[in-house]
């Protein structure tokens, strides 16, 4: 920012008048943080506070009674309030939007200016620029995500590496730009809010990337044959939904945008959305752009609202808990189903098997995975799926070209075969054991992740597989289970807080440490996540409070 003073730079206020709303910015300024935190931004993100901050907690709150009526034996179930919704056959979503017809292959990744480049020139279809899962939200990762984007849109952006490595985008067609804000339970305490009572708390995550991505990107996406389209996470509820839907009115409006040009893809990744997936394509039924089948956040769903009620409800080591397993086909093709009656996009979820090009036997075994993985989406009417590494790109594209051939999408493909009803979608019983070493990889990979996490890299290669919070989630919530639950692994040996502090500590040892890692922070973060007494609802909200926040 172009503040002379060092006490100025910390602090900066919007409020037309001292009565009325304000941001405040207490983020550290850097190299061009001024071109997104500009007076204008600051003023459309405080109308976006004023209106929408205090639905979001009241959705939050839902979200909370929500949990605790399953912990206490109340299934979800298909609302009969919304039924109608369910049964006239008549209402359809919007067409798809430019750029969105044909999503065959899509590529996930963090905004920093290298994966942004390197995504831009992947040849996916769609990129899903990603300031969640992907993205561990240091105050720089978050402004500087802005940036990346601002630039990539105008065609600027260029990156040179610390060893003088130089990249640029050089693909003569890039994807389609698809962002995904931080789901709404997340803050972004580097911005403050203050209502018009007085009263104070950080801004909300979801706002902040949203509005600045918005009122910066809008009209140039719009100008460059596409638009400003998101990817909508961690919603649980149509009434969440809804809430994203005023939102995207409001700022059309704002902006002068034609009503629908804002479009969504909603990731079906939480156990309670899956029972609305009708209601939520409905309220968003202007804005809609697709469901996604957010597996590995629908996992760590489950068990974190089901934790608590019984061994009915313990899955068995993490790599057991695959797509063909009952539960999570019944959900797929649910949403499959759901999608395509209303004219909505079905796009599948990430494998997470990578390839690793200086170890061709790797690459084979996670090419074959992927392929397997992607036929099957393919085969079961998805219209596109992801993939979180540009090597897997073709591999992928082979699956969905063999099924769709020249046409942009399978929607017309109808599933009237599919009947999934509550107690499959609920029934996660898969007859496999828990076993030692899937509690050491339980540890290891989640020490790992967040130790990656705390030093800003939110998407992390561990083990030839893609991790991020969603994965790390997993590993951490299964631990917690497993001890909750007096579970023994498939020799016997009974998985106690003290057994596994034992192997986080000898894990720990096993580390091969490195000038600035976190490794002790991360394992000390792990013990409360995963061996507490109380189950924090997200790894991420304790750890970005404690370990990313400027002081």
């Amino acid at each position: 920012m172009n503040t002379p003073t060092a006490t100025a730079e910390r602090t900066r206020t919007f409020s037309p008048t001292a009565h009325e709303p304000k941001l405040t910015v207490n983020g550290r300024p850097f190299e061009r943080s001024d071109e997104i935190l500009t007076p204008e931004a600051l003023a459309f993100l405080t109308e976006l506070h004023q209106r929408f901050a205090s639905t979001r907690h009241e959705r939050l709150a839902d979200r909370q009674r929500r949990r605790y009526e399953i912990g206490n034996g109340r299934d979800p179930k298909f609302r009969e309030d919304t039924r109608h919704i369910r049964e006239d056959a008549s209402w359809r979503v919007a067409a798809p939007a430019p750029g969105l017809e044909d999503r065959r292959v899509e590529i996930t990744g963090p905004t920093d200016p290298k994966m942004t480049i390197n995504a831009m020139n992947s040849g996916a279809k769609v990129w899903l620029a990603d300031q969640e899962d992907a993205t561990s939200p240091t105050w720089r990762n978050v402004i500087g995500g802005q940036l990346s984007l601002f630039d990539a849109i105008r065609g600027t952006l260029e990156y040179t590496s610390p060893e003088g490595k130089e990249y640029r985008v050089t693909a003569a067609e890039t994807p389609t730009i698809v962002m995904r804000p931080r789901g709404w339970h997340l803050v972004e305490k580097h911005i403050r809010f203050t209502d018009a009572q007085g009263q104070q708390g950080a801004a909300s995550g979801s706002l902040v990337d949203f509005g600045l991505y918005a009122f910066h990107n809008a009209k140039k996406l719009i100008e460059n044959g596409h638009g400003p389209y998101f990817y909508i996470a961690k919603l649980e509820s149509s009434e969440e939904a809804k809430l994203w839907d005023d939102i995207f009115s409001y700022t059309e409006e704002r902006l002068g945008l034609a009503h629908g040009t804002i479009r969504a893809t909603v990731l079906i990744e939480t156990l309670p959305a899956a029972f609305e997936m009708e209601e939520i394509l409905y309220v968003l039924r202007d804005h809609m752009a697709g469901l996604n089948a957010g597996r590995w956040d629908y996992i760590f769903s489950i068990i974190k609202n089901y934790r608590g009620r019984g061994a009915r409800f313990v899955m068995p080591d993490r790599s057991e808990v695959t797509m063909t397993v009952p539960f999570m086909r019944a959900y797929t093709e649910l949403l499959v189903k759901t999608a395509h009656r209303r004219g909505a996009h079905a796009i599948g979820g990430m494998s997470a098997f990578i390839p690793n090009r200086r170890d061709p036997e790797v690459t084979r075994l996670a090419e074959e995975k992927v392929r397997a993985d992607k036929s099957r989406e393919a085969a079961d009417g998805f219209d596109g799926t992801w993939v979180a590494h540009p090597d897997l790109i073709q591999v992928a594209r082979a699956e969905f070209d063999a099924v769709l051939g020249h046409r942009p999408n399978q929607i017309d493909r109808q599933r009237g075969d599919v009947e999934v009803t509550a107690a499959q979608l609920l029934d996660v019983h898969i007859g496999r054991d828990i076993t030692e070493a899937g509690v050491r990889d339980n540890v290891s990979i989640g020490v790992r992740y967040i130790e990656s996490w705390l030093r800003g890299v939110g998407a992390a290669a561990i083990d030839n597989l893609m991790e991020d919070a969603a994965t790390a989630e997993i590993s951490r919530s299964q631990i917690w289970q497993w001890i909750h639950q007096d579970q023994r692994t498939a020799d016997g040996t009974p998985i106690t807080r003290a057994w596994v502090s034992d192997i986080l500590a000898e894990t720990l040892r096993g580390f091969e440490r490195f000038e600035g890692d976190r490794y002790d922070d991360a394992a000390e973060l792990f013990a409360d996540v995963a061996l507490g007494d109380t189950f924090p609802t997200f790894l991420t909200v304790p750890a970005y409070s404690r370990y990313l926040v400027d002081a």
